[in-house]
């Protein structure tokens, strides 16, 4: 079976993770890789494919089958465009563009030209993540009625060498947070509005450094997001599920679910409910079941499914709408902490809308 070529346009931290494993993946090939970096070149000897300091002489020279956009935020549209109108499938690491009419853009640019754009919210491929959304259908915790939210570290320093980090469009909040935005609508639905704070205080970077998020759901459950990249801490995505070689691993939940009859604590997948048929009171104890889960990596098997949305057989399972849908909520956050007001999410255009 002859490989499947795929090209990364970007080649920071992200970046790198997705060239190795195509690199390293039987059934793919890694055609080049794009980035006009001294580090882009290196890493493209490093694993013995062109560079190019330019993604659109990468897509003309090598006609990849597929492209994986992890250029910063910024560029995402730009990138996004050149592989629509070149016809080439793209996955376009999250967030999906750095604002919500660049968003829009570019969704209604694939649309328009049917290539298949897939958004990287690739914790939405996590067993875990899987298996918490299926519990949560089966309505095994009764009503769900809200939802706790913890993501702490300490980002080192030189992470923000990068000036795109520091500016308006990097941040935690489009960077990190957007990830649990997208948890928590594929958990709870979509989120109608958002309060917000956030502070710069710590680092004093045009973007902030810390933010507490307040969410109303369309079915009335509410939920709470703490975030900061400023305080090391073992509560957060990363660090509880051991996902990325980057974090160090604490085992530790970042997620609680509260429902009407039981409550579920995220990734270890630990219920907690009454001995009872029914609900537990105050006064009752309450005993800890651990659920089981198949232990999967998220980012390999995003992969397949890219191969497989490039071959047809598949349908994007995170598709620019749905990308774009988590932009708006995230960037509602944004709104609210600047207005300091509610924010109703807006809607997607329709299909066919200018953008």
């Amino acid at each position: 079976m002859a490989k499947t070529r795929l090209a990364v346009v970007g080649i920071g931290l992200i970046g790198i993770r997705h060239a190795e494993l195509i690199h390293a993946t039987a059934t793919t090939e890694l055609a080049g890789v794009a980035d006009p970096s001294d580090a882009g070149a290196r890493e493209a000897q490093r694993l013995g494919v062109p560079h190019y300091a330019d993604y659109r002489d990468m897509l003309d020279r090598e006609r990849p089958e597929g492209v994986i956009v992890a250029a910063p935020n910024q560029l995402h549209l730009a990138v996004g465009l050149a592989c629509v109108e070149r016809g080439v499938p793209a996955l376009i690491e999250k967030p999906l563009a750095d604002t919500l009419d660049a968003g829009a853009e570019l969704v209604l640019a694939g649309e328009a030209k049917g290539v298949p754009l897939l958004v990287g919210h690739h914790r939405r491929y996590n067993p875990m993540v899987e298996a918490t959304r299926e519990i949560l259908a089966r309505g095994t915790l009764g009503r769900l009625v809200a939802v706790n939210a913890m993501w702490s570290v300490r980002k080192p320093d030189g992470y923000f060498d990068a000036a795109w980090r520091r500016a308006a469009g990097g941040g935690p909040i489009l960077i990190n947070m957007i990830h649990d935005i997208d948890c928590l609508r594929h958990f709870c639905g979509e989120i109608v509005e958002v309060q917000a704070f956030g502070s710069s205080a710590v680092r004093g970077f045009e973007v902030e450094d810390t933010a507490v998020v307040a969410l109303r759901f369309a079915s009335g459950a509410l939920a709470t997001v703490t975030l900061t990249d400023a305080a090391p801490s073992p509560w957060g995505w990363e660090a509880g599920s051991a996902d990325n070689p980057g974090i160090a691993a604490s085992g530790q939940n970042c997620y609680r679910f509260l429902g009407t009859d039981a409550a579920l604590d995220f990734p270890n997948l630990t219920l907690w409910r009454g001995a009872g048929a029914e609900p537990a009171g105050w006064g009752d104890p309450l005993t800890a079941t651990s659920l089981a889960w198949a232990n999967h990596e998220a980012l390999p098997r995003q992969l397949e499914h890219f191969v497989n949305v490039i071959a047809g057989t598949e349908a994007p399972r995170v598709s620019g709408r749905e990308g774009l849908a988590t932009l708006a909520a995230t960037l509602a956050v944004k709104q609210a902490i600047a207005t300091h007001r509610s924010v109703m999410p807006p809607a997607p255009p329709p299909p066919g809308a200018a953008a």
